[in-house]
């Protein structure tokens, strides 16, 4: 006992040396093991099943079909790695994206230069995409992908031709080297030799048994062997699997950097006139040219503030990959529409600039519709070139703004004249409002209409709430502004004396500040002064009786003399009509909803109310003069009414009484 007491004394130091030893060692193997646990497994090959073929494998490398929102023409891509964890499950896909015809946007086709094969992709080069897909949602692999031969005159939907690349402004000239494809891949019943994997390699042995390193190469660690991992669309089963902990060996290929090829168009162009326009003779038909209402500005003044709020909404949700909805109201003739194409502009430069991503926008207008349902098929062919009928192209948009589309561009859509999409159960409105909130949408909607309070008026609450709470109203223009928008057009051009241009701004900014209105009486005061300048006395400017003659004729036409020359009933009729349009909101209402209104203006002005047919009897005499736009009048009261005058003129010859 002494001396193995004696003994323990000596070496008790070494023994518990090693015993701490081991006790590191066994931590260290738990955590490692619990670190493989959780690390994701990288794979060479995974099989599927495709309904009425047997098993395929996938290789990383290998060129694949995606499932998409057209069934007909799936998604390209090319896959660059596979990795999932140990039990094959969340198996995922690393690809690099091809690009369709029928992807592009119809308005960037020019830009090829000739018309594209049925068959041809392009290698999309694009920053924004979201190239990590799920393992069930490929279909199949691509038949044959080519590069060098010739388009066929075939119609294989499973042979595709590379021959250009596309990075959402131009088309450039592939390399070869990054569309080459495997060998064929063998089906899942007689799969590759499969050995036990060796432990992962440091990066050093690995470097060196890799492939060769080179400027345009960048090597990860490789094992000695792949090995085949299961993976389904279905239900595929692979019991002689041996899941294991392993790495496959990546090469991603960089493509030299080539000259820019210039695109034909690069710039956006008017089309050449066949006949050169006649230039001004003189001053007053420059400013004629200036002055017209589709004459594009240099600059967009007075509406600094509602531009840099528009923009920032825009640019905001086009950074960000969202949607949302903005509402914009104002009185017609206050800038709404320039406004927002001014914005529009200005993104779209700031995307050739590659300062935000691009995008895809589309604009259409309730008054260029026969229906509110055809605003599906104009949005629909507007994206994709497809037309379709008003309900198949509500199931299209439908399909397109709920799938995840990874090389999907955000889309800037403008509705003007909203209100003129109203319909009884409002789906149209309800849908261009969801669609926005959706999460893989990536859609803008401005929307436009001349009511500030449209919302409250004619939608119900789940379309209300929809659009949202981002709001912008544009006041009507002060004579200041009025002034200050002609002076701009003019830019330095004297045609007009200071208290002419004075006089036209403060009537129109006491009727009604439409900008377009104060254009054209401004035109028209050219033409007067032009035709009268035989008389000695004239200078040659823009005076206050050629501006006071203008206002005369502007505010003095048949329509005007026409309302002043109506009955007493007639004039409250016109007014009861603006009342309902008010208060609906639209710009129609039925003979019936009219009536009412005419009713209780008479209360109100102390007169006795008419009846029923002789209600019909004044509208009719209304229609007779064209100042009101009826239906047929075998209708009734149920006979839709449109005013055929603007509502400043009715206010300003009522306003003369």
């Amino acid at each position: 006992m002494e001396v193995l007491y004696h003994f323990f004394h000596r070496n008790l130091e070494e023994l518990l040396k090693c015993i701490f030893r081991s006790l590191l060692v066994m931590f260290w193997c738990f955590e490692m093991t619990r670190f493989e646990i959780l690390m994701p497994v990288c794979f060479s090959s995974f099989a599927i099943s495709v309904e009425g073929l047997s098993k395929i494998i996938i290789n990383t490398g290998q060129d694949i079909f995606i499932e998409g929102c057209d069934e007909d023409n799936p998604y390209v891509a090319k896959v660059t790695r596979l990795y999932g964890d140990e039990n094959g499950q969340q198996m995922k896909a690393v690809v690099q994206w091809f690009i369709r015809v029928s992807e592009l946007p119809v308005n960037k086709l020019k830009l090829l230069g000739r018309e594209p094969h049925p068959q041809e992709i392009f290698y999309y080069e694009c920053r924004n995409c979201d190239n990590e897909v799920n393992v069930e949602s490929i279909l199949r692999p691509v038949k044959h992908l080519d590069s060098n031969d010739p388009f066929p005159d075939s119609a294989d939907k499973d042979t595709l031709y590379v021959k250009l690349s596309w990075d959402s402004k131009v088309f450039r000239v592939v390399n070869s080297t990054v569309v080459e494809s495997p060998a064929e891949p063998a089906p899942a019943s007689s799969p590759p030799s499969c050995l036990k994997p060796s432990l992962p390699m440091s990066p050093s042995c690995s470097q060196s048994a890799a492939t060769p390193r080179g400027p345009s190469r960048r090597v990860l660690p490789t094992p000695d062997h792949a090995i085949m991992h299961k993976a389904s669309l279905g239900e595929v089963g692979c019991s002689s699997v041996d899941h294991h902990f392993l790495t496959v060996s990546l090469i991603f290929l960089q493509i030299s950097p080539g000259t820019p090829q210039t695109p034909r168009h690069a710039t956006p162009s008017i089309p050449i006139r066949s006949l050169q326009t006649q230039q001004p003779a003189n001053i007053l038909e420059e400013a004629r040219a200036r002055l017209h209402v589709s004459s594009v500005p240099e600059s967009l003044p007075c509406r600094e503030q509602e531009f840099q709020d528009i923009y920032s909404f825009v640019e905001s949700k086009i950074v960000d990959n969202t949607g949302g909805c903005m509402y914009i109201s104002g009185v017609p003739g206050t800038g709404k529409t320039a406004t927002v194409h001014e914005v529009i502009r200005c993104l779209q430069h700031a995307a050739d600039m590659d300062e935000i991503p691009s995008f895809h926008f589309i604009e259409i207008n309730g008054m260029k519709m026969t229906d509110p349902h055809q605003a599906y098929v104009q949005i629909l062919q507007k994206l994709t070139g497809q037309k379709a009928t008003p309900d198949h192209a509500a199931v299209l948009l439908e399909k397109r703004f709920s799938n995840l589309a990874p090389r999907k561009e955000t889309i800037v859509l403008l509705v003007d004249e909203l209100d003129l999409l109203w319909t009884r159960k409002q789906n149209v409105m309800y849908n261009l409002f969801e669609w926005p909130a959706r999460r893989h949408a990536r859609l803008v909607v401005l929307t436009i209409a001349n009511t500030m309070d449209l919302p409250e008026r004619i939608m119900i609450n789940r379309v209300a709430s929809r659009l949202g709470l981002t709001r912008m109203s544009f006041q009507p223009y002060s004579f200041k502004q009025l002034q200050e928008i002609i002076m701009s057009r003019l830019n330095k051009l004297k045609a007009f004396e200071e208290d002419a241009l004075q006089l036209v701004s403060r009537k129109v900014a006491a009727l009604s500040g439409d900008a377009r209105r104060c254009l054209d009486i401004c035109r028209r005061a050219t033409e007067i002064c032009e035709h009268s300048a035989a008389d000695p006395s004239s200078t040659g400017l823009v005076g206050m009786s050629h501006v006071m003659e203008a206002l005369n004729e502007m505010f003095s036409s048949a329509y005007i003399t026409a309302i002043r020359c109506a009955s007493t009933q007639e004039q409250l009729f016109l007014r009861a009509v603006i009342t309902e349009f008010r208060r609906l909101g639209l710009e129609e209402a039925t003979f019936q909803q009219v009536f009412v209104q005419h009713q209780a203006l008479c209360r109100i002005e102390g007169l006795k109310p008419i009846g029923v047919s002789e209600g019909l009897a004044v509208c009719q005499r209304l229609g007779a003069c064209r100042l009101l736009l009826l239906e047929p009048s075998h209708l009734g009261v149920l006979q839709r009414i449109r005013l055929n005058v603007s509502q400043d003129d009715i206010f300003y010859a009522l306003k003369a009484d």
